[in-house]
């Protein structure tokens, strides 16, 4: 995928580093007992990865963007469990088995659950749509679990050391899946097209997203999970993997599929959501990574100025 014109070329010599970090980290998580190794890792990147690499700073930021009215106390709390979270949920992917294994028997929740398997049962195509939250490849692993046939789009990793290994982690819980190519893309439409289910992360920037609102601020979002529900008859069914108190476990919430209308309505249906699951867990979302770039806005519409653009705006 093509970066905006602002965008500033990787380094090369961090990404290394960082990745010899992360996998120095992995790697030691995973001698040990899982019990042991996920409450490690969350420790791990909320004390020591988390302040050295900006997280803090971006949650601030963040929180103090969306949600000004936060209490001062509440902040610096969600800066150690938002990292905590993030830690456990990417050693919880690199553990694989010890993984998947957690939902042999975990119940699928929510009204939308009986549409999924109405859809299972008639081949009929659906897109599962997640966010950042809890753990995002939980719902995927619980419904491979229950026999569904899921497979999952992915962002490659800016950083193409840690790539490689990622993409084999992700495919231990379950395959096919699919990288955010132009190849990847025509896979995954022709596995949809056959009736099965694809995962989807809604909520990344999008810079020529759709002019949508989250948290009650703009968030360029793309409205093609829509658009390809519209175009294959296929139910867009939110799910989500919501960690539990004993931070090993997941509630598993298989929302009502949203009806089918515009694009730009469906995806703010998504957001709106996902905003709604984030106001009961705010230390389970992803506060770390920039889902609002202000001071991109201006070289947004001026992008959508030169294509000869509209503002997309929810009804």
């Amino acid at each position: 995928m093509s970066r905006p014109p602002t965008a500033l070329k990787r380094n090369a010599p961090l990404d290394f580093l960082t990745n010899l970090v992360l996998r120095a980290i992995i790697g030691l998580a995973l001698a040990l007992p899982y019990r042991l190794r996920v409450p490690m890792t969350g420790w791990i990147v909320s004390r020591l990865v988390a302040p050295l690499a900006g997280y803090s700073r971006r949650i601030r930021e963040n929180l103090a963007h969306v949600c000004p009215d936060v209490p001062e106390a509440e902040v610096e709390r969600l800066i150690r469990a938002v990292p905590n979270n993030a830690g456990r949920t990417l050693i919880e992917i690199y553990s694989g088995k010890g993984f998947t294994d957690r939902f042999a028997h975990a119940p699928l929740t929510g009204p939308g659950v009986a549409a999924l398997e109405a859809a299972h049962t008639e081949n009929r195509p659906v897109i599962l749509v997640t966010g950042h939250i809890g753990n995002y490849d939980a719902p995927r692993a619980a419904l491979i679990a229950k026999g569904f046939r899921v497979g999952a789009l992915y962002r490659q990793m800016n950083n193409p050391y840690f790539n490689a290994h990622y993409e084999a982690a992700i495919s231990m819980i379950g395959t096919p899946i699919f990288p955010k190519t132009r190849k990847g893309l025509g896979s995954m439409v022709r596995y949809l097209r056959e009736g099965n289910m694809i995962g989807l992360l809604l909520d990344n920037f999008i810079i020529d997203g759709a002019d949508l609102t989250f948290f009650g601020k703009t968030a360029p979002t793309a409205l093609s999970a829509a658009e390809m529900a519209l175009k294959y008859d296929a139910l867009l069914v939110p799910v989500y993997g919501i960690r539990q108190e004993n931070g090993f476990d997941f509630e598993v919430i298989c929302e009502a599929p949203i009806p089918p209308s515009e694009p730009v309505e469906m995806t703010q249906a998504l957001n709106d959501s996902l905003e709604a699951l984030v106001r009961k867990h705010m230390d389970q979302w992803f506060w770390i990574h920039r889902r609002w770039k202000p001071e991109l806005e201006e070289l947004r519409q001026s992008r959508r100025a030169a294509a000869n653009i509209g503002p997309d705006v929810p009804s």
